[in-house]
């Protein structure tokens, strides 16, 4: 998994497959899958505005 912020656009890609298609799920919001169907991407845009950022990473102990 790779998150990445640019722009007020929060990125967080799950897997390195090739994206096949992106769906629109709101406005600020777009997920992209690959051929099998799997999510590949999953995009937020104006994050900062929306309330996303800061991140807050919690681990399992």
């Amino acid at each position: 998994m790779k998150i990445t912020y640019v722009e007020d656009a929060l990125i967080i890609r799950l897997s390195d497959k090739p994206i096949t298609r992106v769906v629109a799920q709101e406005r600020n919001a777009h997920i992209s899958y690959a051929a099998d169907g799997t999510v590949v991407e999953v995009v937020i845009l104006e994050a900062k505005a929306n309330g996303m950022l800061p991140i807050e990473m919690i681990y399992p102990v």
